[in-house]
């Protein structure tokens, strides 16, 4: 998730009075906390204070807000807290600017009787008095006590890959692994792009047995077999995976397949247990045994029953295109793909494509054509947000440019409560829109019509809908120089065998029409693999609750035992891996509690 555009460090690091607030605060906020002082920890916050907890209190992803709400939810989970101070290990206090509003923000950790955390505390000065009050509070898990992660000193020896002459050696043990012939896996992971490697690896380091399988042939199709034009729309210092972050000399834009090789090399060098050429064909739970019975068909054809307790889809927000019903449609007598099928634009040289819709998949699309030598039209049908690559589309991540370790960047993008991420948008899509405004400008003269209803961008068009924009990498400048043609499904009438026809009598050429009109929702996947009984159980996926406040079913359990789901941006991924590789362990050692009522 993103951080807003004004952030600023205003502090010179040798200010001392800065950490001194900061423990005295902490000191209080122990002590209230261990004698269940509702009182003292009401004077600790803000009215409008905010506590977004990640599994360390409430083993739960949970954010609340107002005073009486937070010291309520403090009271109830809070109990055995303790040891809160600065961390060392971290950016030193200092002032900020979040959400338009200044603070001290600070590192903190503490732990409890089963976890140790890390946390971030920003504190603003009361008007009506010298102290400082917590406007907001962010507590995660950073290691469960026993089950600490194999990295660093905890590594593994490795005396048996170079001592046990007469045994198996390293490879050996690992294509065994791999091959599943004498067990099931604990954690069962669907898909193989960013989010399943991200878990995967995460678990991996926490000694949880798993298992990646996806449909592909190979590693890292998932992008590999992408339009030949494709780079990353955001930089590489925002998407590193865990562990193993790109090479300082790579591209600011990754090529999708040099991204693609990458994928290969991560499963490799992190040893993670990869099938490929294997289908999910979909599973039953036994709330009995709790284990799901699932079905895979392997690349030879045959079929392999599983049984592993976790199944957790990271397919990504869908992998089920969505395909209108398009009146007339059938009267057209070229080809008609959806966009996840277009690859190459070679076979269109010199010819008539129609691309439908203007997200990013549809201007991409209707680009590479043009480069190639097609005569492109692009028909719009709902307003579209359009944004320059540069620098406004990379706003949200101005953060990750301080030159700040990546996991303090990440703490500080998971600590915003979803109410300031709004206000911090809100002055992002403002700035953006002065940045382009020519852009816009030249888009709105030719009959692009540019969405304008949603106040806070492109990032919460996103998080609400996957979906709705475009950064521009020069599709839009080819619009508005009537380079690619430029209609509004509204006027067209209907199709015929050689394209379409608008109202004014005007054709539409097409030998190629393609659908970007992008993908089903994640319960459309759920309902086709699980059945309806499970998908009315999880209901709706993405998107925010009804509290408005996290992301719905992601990356926390769900109302069905055992099913998880992962998804978002590599940034979202890498952070919240960590969070749900954590309660998956957290499960294997009968720390959790039943799944918590969830908000449709």
């Amino acid at each position: 998730m993103p951080i807003d555009t004004d952030d600023t460090d205003d502090t010179d690091d040798t200010d001392d009075s800065l950490p001194s607030a900061v423990n005295h605060w902490l000191a209080q906020f122990e002590a209230a906390l261990a004698g269940s002082d509702a009182a003292g920890l009401a004077a600790l916050f803000t009215p409008a204070a905010h506590w977004r907890d990640l599994l360390a209190l409430t083993w739960d992803v949970k954010t609340v807000s107002g005073t009486a709400s937070v010291v309520d939810q403090l009271l109830r989970h809070g109990q055995g807290a303790a040891g809160f101070a600065i961390d060392p290990q971290r950016i030193r206090p200092r002032q900020v600017t979040r959400a338009g509003s200044q603070a001290i923000e600070a590192f903190f950790k503490f732990e409890t009787v089963s976890v140790r955390g890390h946390g971030v505390l920003r504190l603003s000065l009361d008007p009506g008095s010298s102290s400082y009050k917590a406007w907001t509070l962010l507590t995660a898990v950073d290691e469960i006590k026993g089950s600490e992660e194999s990295v660093g000193s905890r590594r593994p020896h490795g005396a048996a890959d170079s001592r046990d002459f007469s045994g198996p050696n390293w490879l050996d043990r690992r294509r065994a692994a791999a091959a599943y012939a004498d067990r099931d896996p604990e954690v069962l992971i669907v898909g193989g792009g960013h989010a399943g490697l991200s878990l995967a690896a995460r678990l991996r380091q926490l000694n949880v047995d798993a298992l990646i399988v996806d449909r592909e042939q190979r590693i890292g199709d998932n992008w590999r077999k992408r339009y030949h034009a494709l780079t990353l729309h955001n930089q590489v210092h925002v998407n590193h995976l865990p562990y193993l972050p790109f090479p300082a000399n790579w591209p600011t834009y990754i090529p999708k397949d040099k991204l693609a090789g990458w994928f290969e090399a991560y499963v490799e060098i992190m040893e993670l247990d990869f099938w490929t050429r294997t289908e999910f064909s979909g599973g039953s739970y036994d709330a009995q045994t709790e284990r799901w019975t699932v079905t895979l068909r392997l690349a030879d054809g045959s079929s392999r029953t599983m049984h592993p307790k976790h199944v957790v889809m990271a397919t990504g927000m869908s992998d089920a295109p969505k395909l209108p019903d398009i009146p007339g449609l059938e009267d057209f007598r070229g080809q008609v793909i959806h966009s996840h099928q277009y690859s190459d634009a070679t076979p269109w040289q010199q010819r008539d494509v129609m691309v439908i819709g203007t997200g990013t998949s549809g201007h991409d699309i209707a680009q590479d054509l043009h480069s190639n030598g097609a005569r492109v039209t692009l028909v719009q049908r709902s307003p579209t947000l359009v944004l320059n690559i540069e620098p406004s589309a990379q706003l949200p991540y101005v953060l990750y440019n301080e030159g700040h370790a990546l996991e303090d960047c990440d703490l500080i993008t998971a600590s915003m409560p979803l109410a300031l991420m709004k206000t911090a948008h809100r002055s992002m899509a403002k700035q953006a829109t002065v940045l382009d405004q020519q852009l816009l400008n030249d888009l709105t003269r030719v009959g692009f019509k540019i969405d304008k209803d949603d106040e806070t961008g492109w990032q919460f068009k996103y998080l609400q809908h996957g979906g709705g924009y475009y950064f521009n990498v020069g599709c839009s400048n080819l619009i508005a120089q009537r380079k690619i043609r430029l209609e509004h499904y509204a006027e067209i009438v209907g199709f015929v065998a050689s394209g379409a026809t608008l109202r004014s009598g005007d054709p539409i050429a097409a030998d190629l029409i393609v659908l970007a009109t992008g993908y089903q929702g994640l319960e459309f996947m759920v309902r086709s693999l699980f059945g309806d009984t499970v998908a009315e159980r999880v209901g709706p996926i993405w998107g925010f609750d009804d509290e408005a406040q996290e992301l719905r079913n992601m990356w926390t359990r769900t109302a069905q035992p055992g099913l998880w789901f992962i998804a978002g941006s590599f940034a979202q991924c890498r952070i919240y891996s960590k969070v749900l590789a954590l309660q998956i362990k957290a499960a294997q050692q009968g720390l959790l509690t039943p799944s918590p009522e969830r908000s449709r």
